[in-house]
Parts: C-alpha cells; structure tokens; sequence
C-alpha cells in the first residue's frame, strides 16, 4: 500500500511507567490526553527500550541501530551523532526535522545530531555525564539515591520549570508551522522530561493523588521481595530504598510519580490543543513514547535499570495513517522499529537502507507483519557484567553473564512472578531464545568491548581517583 508524505510529531517522556496511564488500566493515575491518543490510533502493548537508561535509549532511537552496534554503552559514552540517524537522512533530504527538550547526547561543540535546529536541547552534563556509572564493580553504592523519597513533595525543580519552556517552545513552533509552506512534510521531536524524579510534582498534580490510600507496588514488602541475585545487588548498589521508611513515604513517592504523569499528560494536552487549533492534525502523524520506565517500588525497587516490564517496558501509540483507531498490537516491538517508520511516513523509505536499519516499520507491524518475532534490550551499567533480554510474543528470556537466567511467561504470568528458567518443561524454550539472542550477538564478546571502552573512559577522565573526588550527580541539570 502506498503511503502519503505525512508530518510527524514525535513526543517523549522521561521514565514513564507503561502501566501508569489510564488507556493501560492504572486504577488511579489520570491521563486523557494520552488515553485520547490510544483511542485515536494504534496502541503497542508489548514495546520495549533498546537499553534501560536514558543514553543508550536516546541513542537507539536516534539511529535505529541497537545498542551494541553503537557503543553507548552507560550516561557518560553518549552519541556524538556518528553514526548517522533518521534526523541526519530526512535534513540531507531537505525537511525540516527540528527538537525541542532533552537529548542526552554528547553535546560538544561541532558535534551534528542531524537536526535543522535544536531548541532548550539538555545534553549529557559537561559533555561527560555521570563519570562514576563508569564503575561497575559489585561493592559500587550510589549514595545519592537515598534522597529519593525525600523529593516527593508539591512544588516544582528545575525540571517542572524545563517541561514548562519545553511545551511553551512547542507551541510556538506548531503555530509558525502552520503558516510556513514547504514542499517536504515537517518532524518535530518534542522531549519532556516527567515523570522522572526528582519527585517533585505540582501541586495541582501533587495533590490530586497525596492522601490517598495508594496500594503498595507489587512485591513491595521485604518477604515478597525476589531473592533473585541482581535484585538484591541493584536494590544495595542505587540506595533508592533507604530513604523509604514508612508506607507514607511510599505513598509521598507514588503520589509525587502519579502526579508527574498527570502533570506530562496536560503539557501533552496542550500540544495536541495546538495541533487541532492549527489545523495540522489532518497532515500529522504523532507518536508517543518513553526512553524507558521506572520500576515504581516493584519488588523493592525504584528507578530503571531491570529488564522488568515496568523498566525496559515503555509506553508506544502512534497516531495516523496506516494506524486504526483503538486497535492494540500485542507484537514485540523495540524503539529501532521507530526509525523506519519514521523514515517511510515522511517519504523517505529509500534511507532505510541508506542508514543499514534492521528494524521494522510499526507500520507494517500494526498491519500483522512479524506476528512471531522476537525483539532484544540489553544493558551495560551498574553491575559488573552485561544482561541481555529477548522478547517474543509470549516469553521473555533474561540472560545474565553472572547471574542466573530468568524466563517469564507473560502470557500466564504477566507481572512476572515465576521465574522458569529452571523448569524441565521449559528448558526448550529457554533454549530457543538463547539461541536467537546468539544470532543477534556474541554476549560475551560485546560485554568485554563495553567493559574496554568504559575502561579507557576512565582513563581518559583522570582515573578513579579523580572522578570520586567528585560529588555523584543524581540527576543531568536542567540547561538553564
């Protein structure tokens, strides 16, 4: 089927839950500007981060290319714009392909990320990011997650303050584009930074959910935690759980997080507003989406950096042609699926091969193709050796270089509360995604190259010493 060069808007949030939205069922959290979305378009209930953290996902996405092909590795060895992204090939073909909010790449001086322009762009701090994500040894500690809890509360950081001049730029620039005429269709990329932490909510949003009686995360209590070994590392190593000391404080914590989301939900409101008052909904695709999620106390833990669904799960509705309103796609699909759309919606499919993608487009994907595929994340920080995921309709596989497996049925068991990698009956299937993990990479063999690369890092910044001589950064600051 041929397609229309179509504009497209491309919104993303920071560290959003894809359960917390009331188009995935939250029983509490409001959002009807998302909920909205999923009714118009085309929701993708099985989508995934290409890595768990923020570089590596904003890298991904940038290029269409895994993490492992691109060598972003951590919050420190960032994408200096090779290789070449969809931004690149879509400018080089003469459209306006413009961002507005967070970037998470390099950011030094002469570096191209392909972008006609780059508006309030937040890129790694420094130029260096989070030096100390460089150490991956077991008895690492990030102290500076203890102040989580500490952080919910009403009010607004810097953060709240950003996303403010984030959709104020937006809007602007929706209104400028709807008098401009060009022969090429337009991408902008609006990036908000809620709903992650700090957990600093307006108080409108704050307080819609404080007070409330808010159920505990799943697994939440200390004896419902799993014992599974990267657990319990995670949970020592990120300190997040040490700042929790009563339910109310997890309740503070999850009405700090709920509100972030409604709070994302109204700027996502209010440029879907512009869209419909300048007219451009008609020529516009847009697509919503998160770099990754956050694990939201679930099994004691708080943040990224699980292959859980709340982690490298990741919220994905795509608004548009090709795209049936209501329709829910339950395929695997990862974030290098999105340049190829992208690519093909703006009349730009010969750059698909251009650029050597291996993704395939949501697009066809919400059509029926790949019914049976399976999709990889894989992560390279805070944990002395890679772990890799493999997804596929119905079975997740986590392989750990040193830690034991874990293999969930998500189909019996979503909320993942039965480890099968040891069961007899499912050994063949473990088998099975083991091997397509190994026709995507050597495991081994792509951990020693990250481990080298974060190794010459550190020398390159001074060495141990001179990075802990350092206060840790607990979160990028905002660029103003």
């Amino acid at each position: 089927m041929s397609q229309t060069a179509r504009n497209i808007l491309i919104l993303m949030s920071d560290e959003h839950n894809p359960k917390v939205a009331g188009h995935a069922g939250h029983p509490v959290v409001q959002t009807p500007n998302l909920d909205r979305l999923a009714a118009l378009g085309t929701r993708f209930s099985a989508a995934y981060t290409a890595g768990p953290i923020c570089v590596p996902a904003r890298a991904a996405f940038a290029t269409g290319k895994p993490v492992h092909e691109l060598g972003c590795w951590d919050n420190v060895i960032a994408w200096d714009g090779r290789p070449r992204g969809w931004h690149h090939a879509l400018r080089d073909r003469g459209h306006r392909v413009s961002s507005i909010g967070k970037l998470h790449f390099r950011g030094h001086e002469g570096d191209d990320f392909g972008f006609t322009e780059s508006i309030l762009p937040m890129h790694i701090n420094g130029g260096i990011g989070d030096p100390q994500m460089l150490f991956r040894e077991a008895d690492i500690i990030r102290p500076a997650g203890a102040k989580l809890a500490a952080g919910a509360k009403p009010g607004e950081s810097p953060y709240t303050l950003y996303d403010r001049r984030i959709t104020s730029e937006s809007l602007i620039w929706l209104h400028r584009a709807a008098q401009e005429r060009s022969d090429k269709p337009w991408v902008l990329f609006v990036s908000l930074v809620a709903p992650h932490f700090p957990l600093t909510a307006p108080p409108e949003h704050f307080y819609r959910y404080a007070g409330l009686d808010l159920p505990l995360p799943k697994m939440y209590a200390e004896h419902e935690r799993p014992s599974h070994p990267y657990v319990v590392h995670h949970a020592r190593r990120s300190c997040y759980n040490l700042g929790f000391k009563s339910k109310q404080d997890v309740d503070r914590a999850l009405a700090g997080y709920y509100g972030l989301t409604s709070y994302m939900d109204e700027n996502v409101g209010k440029i879907l507003a512009t869209l419909d008052q300048t007219g451009l909904w008609d020529s516009t695709d847009v697509l919503y989406t998160s770099d990754h999620g956050d694990n939201l106390g679930t099994r004691g833990l708080w943040g990224k950096n699980t292959m859980y669904e709340e982690s490298a799960g990741v919220p994905l509705i795509v608004v548009g042609e090709g795209f049936e309103k209501g329709q829910v796609v339950s395929t695997p699909v990862s974030h290098v699926d999105v340049a190829p759309w992208i690519l093909g919606a703006a009349g730009a499919s010969d750059a698909i091969t251009e650029l050597g993608l291996k993704g395939r487009s949501l697009r066809d994907i919400a059509a029926g193709a790949d019914r049976d595929r399976a999709i990889l994340s894989e992560f390279h920080v805070g944990s002395p050796h890679a772990f890799y995921m493999v997804r596929d309709p119905r079975y997740k596989y986590i392989h750990y270089l040193d830690y034991p497996a874990e293999l969930f049925d998500l189909q019996d068991d979503p909320e993942e509360t039965r480890n099968l990698a040891e069961s007899p009956g499912h050994a063949s299937i473990r088998q099975a995604l083991h091997a397509q993990l190994l026709r995507w990479l050597d495991p081994v063999a792509v951990d020693a190259r990250a481990l080298a690369d974060q190794a010459a890092m550190i020398e390159k910044l001074g060495g141990r010493e001179a990075i802990f001589d350092k206060e840790p950064m607990p979160f990028t600051p905002a660029p103003f």
